[in-house]
């Protein structure tokens, strides 16, 4: 079994700062894609930042510039610091891990709450 512990949420102010933790643990064989997704009250799942296992990264467009994805693999832990926050970036926030090698399985973590003031 693979679980996928998120930490590093709150409160903050506009344009302040979160870092988000994401560890993995369990039987894992390989770990492929990280990422972060978010979702706010009322609104789609929306994709956030993901890295590959080589440490490509994509964003969203809406938190370029802003936002960077990090991973330790020695951990299996990924992160998301995030800068310069708006109210807008208020979301739940989970990490998600593609993990396997011939067979790959996507694993969620519980989500974590980010709320942005302004």
């Amino acid at each position: 079994q693979v679980q996928l512990v998120e930490s590093g949420g709150g409160l903050v102010q506009a344009g302040g700062s979160l870092r988000l933790s994401c560890a993995a643990s369990g039987s894992i064989s390989s770990i492929n894609a990280m990422g972060w997704s978010r979702q706010a009250p009322g609104k789609q799942r929306e994709l956030v930042a993901a890295i590959t296992s080589g440490g490509r990264t994509n964003y969203a467009d809406s938190v370029k510039g802003r936002f960077t994805i990090s991973r330790d693999n020695a951990k299996n832990t990924v992160y998301l610091q995030m800068n310069s926050l708006k109210p807008e970036d208020t979301a739940v926030y989970y990490c998600a891990a593609n993990i396997g090698m011939l067979a790959t399985r996507d694993y969620w973590g519980q989500g974590t709450q980010v709320t942005v003031s302004s």
